[in-house]
């Protein structure tokens, strides 16, 4: 969530810079909310302070010899009707305030001065290419047919589930959990990250938390009404949540969390894409990233974090290309966010297979996730980042598609053969 005062001092700028996200800020209905707000405290204000001089004149009364019962009498009814008044004014204070931050949760971040205005994906900027894609004297299979011949069970998963859901089975269940084991070690063991564990059924406060709420309901799997829980988007969610409502020492930051969890998306937006396959998928695997700094470091955490998850991609020998979001393309709550694409023979293009943003402040206010300033003793707002280290399906697919061979087998890579009881490649069944 934006900061109220900062919003409020600069209200042109921020409009300008969210209109570059392509969001149109209600200007009015903001200074709407902000002015009563402002309004209701005045009153409140105002009076506690008539209260006060009220309470006053009991006193006064006494001095002048009137007993005090009677003094007390005499005042009586001004401090019921203050004391009425006043709870009105608090209540509508209340009620102000919490339409004003149901108001800017609604606002997505505002962009870093680096990202590059633009309307979606074609407007990204290539920062780096690396890996060469490999030449084949044949014609490219796609994942679907390859893994046909493997364990992918499409039709196997939507008689038992439905659409955008899939079974794998033998060597290719083997591989993928091989590539999630590869990941998370990889992360925890080179990269200092600290492996957790955690749920994958979340309440509306750490899924407002971290900015999926309440915009983005539609692209949840909710699981009930009357205490609404649901599956989790992404680890993303419950890992950041680990810090809110508390205050971090300032010597415990930065802190680096690795896990490996199913993610769970409705796909409510992406009607017709990316049907066919395991590109999109109602239910994936992934190993996230997630990094709680302190604010001056931010930027240094986002290109780290951001060179943890291509270490994975260069271990695999994918070859991949670096992409600088532009404003129209990143994520609600994401100030700054890098794409890794990996190259698809089947496709002759690039494909996301990891986003890493820095949100800044953003989902810490929403959270109240602090760190306590040395210098100053006071608390103050951590920095989160996040990002995939990788996504383990389109990583498999990745995999797939590039160690294809033209007998239908597929070479497993070599940082990979260990977790595979020492397999050096899938052979059709």
């Amino acid at each position: 969530m934006l900061d109220l005062r900062y919003v409020r001092d600069n209200l042109d700028d921020v409009t300008a810079s969210l209109a570059q996200r392509g969001f149109e800020f209600d200007v009015d209905r903001f200074l709407s909310l902000d002015n009563a707000r402002k309004q209701a405290d005045m009153q409140s204000q105002s009076l506690q302070s008539e209260r006060k001089k009220s309470s006053k004149q009991i006193g006064q009364l006494v001095g002048q010899g009137i007993p005090v019962e009677e003094a007390k009498a005499q005042v009586a009814e001004t401090l019921e009707r203050i004391d009425a008044e006043l709870a009105d004014e608090v209540k509508k204070a209340k009620e102000i305030q919490e339409s004003l931050t149901e108001f800017l949760m609604a606002v997505p971040n505002l962009p870093d001065q680096s990202v590059p205005a633009g309307q979606d994906e074609n407007d990204n900027l290539e920062v780096s290419r690396w890996g060469e894609s490999a030449a084949f004297d044949f014609e490219p299979k796609d994942h679907v047919d390859l893994g046909e011949g493997f364990g992918f069970e499409f039709d196997t998963a939507s008689k038992i589930t439905g659409s955008r859901f899939t079974v794998m089975r033998g060597g290719l269940a083997k591989l993928h959990r091989a590539l999630s084991q590869f990941m998370l070690e990889t992360q925890t063991e080179a990269h200092g990250y600290e492996e957790v564990a955690v749920p994958f059924i979340v309440h509306q406060d750490s899924l407002r938390g971290t900015g999926q709420l309440p915009k983005f309901e539609e692209d949840l799997f909710k699981l009930q009404e009357e205490r609404p829980f649901y599956l989790i988007p992404t680890a993303e969610v419950p890992v950041t949540n680990i810090v809110r409502d508390s205050i971090q020492a300032a010597d415990a930051l930065p802190l680096k969390f690795a896990s490996h969890t199913p993610c769970f998306r409705s796909e409510a937006g992406s009607a017709g894409r990316d049907t066919r396959g395991f590109i999109r998928q109602h239910q994936f695997e992934k190993v996230e990233l997630v990094q709680i700094v302190q604010s001056e470091s931010s930027e240094q955490a986002l290109e780290e974090l951001t060179g943890h998850a291509e270490a994975i991609l260069k271990a695999l020998k994918l070859p991949y290309r670096k992409m600088l979001l532009c404003t129209g393309d990143m994520g609600f709550s994401a100030a700054k966010t890098y794409d890794l694409e990996v190259w698809l023979p089947s496709q002759s293009t690039y494909r996301e297979i990891s986003s890493c943003s820095n949100c800044r402040d953003y989902q810490a206010r929403r959270m109240q996730a602090r760190v306590r300033n040395e210098s100053t003793g006071k608390p103050e707002l951590v920095h989160t980042l996040n990002g995939s280290g990788l996504a383990v399906g389109r990583t498999l697919v990745a995999v797939l598609e590039n160690y294809q061979q033209a007998d239908g087998s597929v070479l497993i890579p070599e940082v990979l053969q260990p977790y595979m009881g020492g397999m050096t490649q899938l052979t059709p069944r």
